[in-house]
């Protein structure tokens, strides 16, 4: 597939965080700028190359049918993010042009291509998932396979793999019945992605209503104790958990102290079994954007402020690569994708 070159970017060297920690190594753009005015939901993955790639959406605003979904990688050499280029969008073979929402990066373990999930139609109401794969580390894409009705791929945040080999699939819906109905449930893969199968629905939609999970694991990388965390509309991030790997799950409740302003988060488990958290610690508004940590996915600290300043910075995606370290990818006013690298045995 041919790359279409962003305009020619410099990434940020590293920024002053507003509330400096240790645990910050880096702060900085991923581009200063682009052939497009406004970007969001930004995602991020390291590679079986050793490389990170992110992903976004880009164009004039969101659910405008220019919008497309742009690719950048992290040149160890240069110490710096290549510039960008649009791998996917949403034109049909009529012609028609579709926006494109969510990208989502995901890397399966051994040798299966690198996975890029995104979502195209005119709504969350409408949309559909698309897949295209890669086997250079995103260089170079393969064409775009649309997946079977009903399945959407990850909603926002990344799917996890257990240790059997089960890719499990954070996703959900948006109804526009009314009242409308915010669902979480999950899509799981036992043959590498080639075909899914989907769970029932774990709320109602109404009494919580949240979309957006991130996995969390509880007793090892892989294993059968799950938790779920992500967006709502009741003011606090929710949690739901499963004893038997994702296959079922138990009753959706709120999480007194992780606050959510409607506006997404995601989540990891750190190798050494704390479980990480970037999301806006308020009840309106998406600033500030901070880091949280926890021993056992209830309990949450505060360690790291990544924005305090009026302005949007939301739909975090977070990961931790084969060094250690923490990256994470937000959206910054809009405007830019921003990058902070933190190291999790200084927090």
């Amino acid at each position: 597939m041919k790359l279409l070159p962003a305009l020619a970017l410099s990434t940020s060297t590293a920024l002053a965080c507003i509330a400096a920690s240790p645990a910050l190594l880096t702060h900085e753009f991923i581009y200063e700028k682009a052939p497009y005015p406004s970007c969001h939901a930004s995602t991020i993955v390291e590679t079986t190359q050793g490389g990170m790639v992110a992903a976004w959406f880009g164009g004039t605003a969101e659910k405008n049918p220019d919008v497309g979904i742009w690719v950048s990688h992290y040149d160890k050499a240069k110490k710096a993010w290549t510039p960008s280029a649009e791998v996917a969008n949403g034109v049909q073979s009529g012609g028609k042009r579709h926006p494109t929402w969510n990208p989502v990066l995901f890397q399966p373990r051994g040798s299966v291509p690198l996975m890029l999930f995104y979502k195209v139609g005119p709504s969350p109401q409408t949309w559909w998932g698309e897949l295209r794969t890669s086997t250079d580390g995103g260089r170079t894409w393969g064409a775009a396979r649309r997946l079977p009705d009903g399945i959407f791929g990850p909603i926002k945040n990344k799917p996890v793999q257990l240790s059997d080999g089960t890719i499990l699939s954070p996703t959900s819906d948006e109804t526009d019945e009314k009242p409308s109905k915010w669902r979480v449930y999950f899509e799981r893969s036992t043959d590498g992605g080639t075909t899914w199968a989907k769970t029932p629905f774990f709320n109602d939609g109404i009494a919580v209503g949240a979309i957006q999970p991130s996995i969390l694991f509880h007793d090892r990388i892989g294993g059968a104790k799950l938790q779920a965390v992500g967006r709502t509309r009741q003011g606090k991030v929710f949690t739901i958990s499963s004893g038997d790997s994702g296959q079922t799950w138990g009753a959706m409740a709120l999480l007194d102290g992780l606050a959510n302003p409607n506006s997404g988060t995601d989540a990891v488990t750190l190798k050494d079994g704390r479980h990480l958290i970037v999301y806006n610690p308020v009840p309106k508004g998406r600033t500030p954007l901070k880091i949280a940590i926890s021993r056992d996915g209830r309990e949450w600290k505060d360690v790291v402020t990544l924005e305090d300043q009026p302005g949007e910075y939301s739909y975090p995606a977070v990961i931790q690569t084969a060094d250690g370290l923490v990256h994470t990818t937000y959206t910054w006013k809009r405007q830019r994708v921003r990058h902070a690298v933190i190291d999790p045995a200084k927090l």
